[in-house]
């Protein structure tokens, strides 16, 4: 079941666990991975999930259902996680540096799956934010290692350029008659 926008949905900073939630009404909270480092400063206190907000979660979870093949729970936590990473992080810088540039050039949209690769491993990532040369993309894998000392985990974000986006790999089943 998709969870539709409601009037009293509101971001909160959990203290208790150190990143920002979204108040899904009284009695459910769903906690995005951003720590308060990453977070602008408006989102350290009450924030309603304006109009803009909704527009941009259903459009999002509208994208994916063109773009995975997930089910509706995941669409859900894809779109919560997206749309605070839109609204509520903290403007980068591309950090490209991490990446192999791919030999093939791609377009890059909201809700595309693309993969990064690093020191040879391959990752899934999804567009929260594009534009003609750089987007913010979302880790769908488990986990990246950037280098020695730097990692992204799951549903954490990075800017890159847009020619470190490698189209997916599409798994194709070819019968032989």
């Amino acid at each position: 079941m998709l969870l539709m926008p409601q009037r009293d949905w509101q971001w909160i900073y959990n203290d208790a666990y150190g990143v920002l939630s979204v108040s899904l009404g009284s009695d459910m909270e769903f906690l995005t991975p951003y720590k308060i480092k990453a977070l602008i400063p408006d989102a350290l206190s009450i924030v309603e999930f304006s109009v803009e907000h909704a527009r941009f979660y259903i459009d999002f979870i509208e994208r994916l259902g063109k773009s995975v093949n997930v089910a509706d729970v995941i669409k859900v936590q894809l779109s919560l996680n997206a749309t605070a990473a839109h609204f509520m992080l903290k403007p980068q810088m591309p950090k490209s540096w991490f990446f192999d540039s791919s030999a093939i050039c791609v377009y890059s949209e909201l809700g595309k799956v693309f993969q990064l690769r690093c020191q040879g491993v391959d990752a899934d990532v999804m567009v929260v934010e594009s534009n003609l040369q750089a987007s913010l993309v979302m880790l769908l894998s488990s986990q990246l290692m950037l280098n020695d000392n730097k990692s992204l985990k799951q549903f954490e974000c990075i800017k890159v350029m847009n020619d470190r986006l490698h189209p997916k790999k599409i798994k194709r089943q070819t019968a032989a008659a």
